[in-house]
């Protein structure tokens, strides 16, 4: 079991101007500080943990252009493909996130937009997932539970999420730490026991039926995705 965790706490030496700017919080994160709970919860479970740091990485933006679609393959040359294979080789993903206006931060919305063909293609099928947030003011919980729905959107099955909005109160990290430590916990037990949610599996079977119709639709031009859905025998 391999839950990984992603949390936008560090410094990278890129040359690309769209990735100069100021460091971000690095361990004095109260997000890493949430993602590091669930970590050592999933960790006191039995499960093996890697902690990766996206602000390290050069990710570019989604263009739209489809190539995924067709050919399996990013025309960008970045460091995303070397990170979908681990989420890819994982049991259990944990994301994380601050809330700066209401959502997830931009790296992190960048990751997800370069995995649409994960969506059509429910990449995350038999995975388990799920998420923590912090906000000085509001929105954390409903950002958490983005980067849920997100995860669910790709074939994953998510096991809950801890969002703290501190409102000027620092104490309120400790309950959240605690909640967070438990959530990753639950989250080894879930894949330990490959846990069923019905509502989810009625979600994705609905999910299924339509991403099945779609890549029907497109098998001429979405080569790639039509042979993957061949290949996992869902056609």
């Amino acid at each position: 079991m391999i839950p990984w965790a992603y949390h936008y706490s560090g410094e990278h030496s890129h040359e690309d101007p769209r990735y100069q700017r100021e460091p971000p919080k690095g361990e004095k994160s109260q997000t890493r500080r949430l993602v590091l709970g669930v970590l050592e919860g999933a960790r006191a479970t039995g499960a093996d943990v890697t902690f990766v740091d996206v602000c390290a990485l050069k990710i570019k933006y989604c263009t739209a252009c489809t190539t995924c679609y067709a050919k399996g393959e990013c025309i960008h040359d970045d460091d995303m493909p070397a990170l979908y294979e681990k989420l890819l080789n994982s049991d259990g993903i944990v994301l994380g996130s601050p809330v700066y206006i209401n959502s997830v931060t931009a790296q992190l919305k960048t990751m997800l937009d370069r995995m649409a063909d994960g969506v059509h293609c429910l990449h995350f099928t038999g995975k388990y997932g799920c998420a923590v947030s912090t906000a000085g003011g509001a929105m954390a919980e409903e950002t958490a539970e983005y980067m849920n729905a997100s995860m669910r959107m790709l074939g994953a099955t998510t096991v809950g999420t801890v969002g703290v909005n501190f409102m000027g109160n620092p104490d309120a990290i400790l309950p959240a730490e605690k909640k967070a430590k438990d959530l990753g916990r639950k989250l080894a037990e879930a894949i330990q026991t490959q846990w069923k949610d019905p509502v989810q599996q009625a979600y994705y079977a609905d999910r299924k039926a339509h991403m099945k119709q779609l890549v029907l639709a497109n098998k001429d031009v979405w080569t790639h995705e039509f042979d993957h859905w061949n290949a996992m025998g869902w056609m």
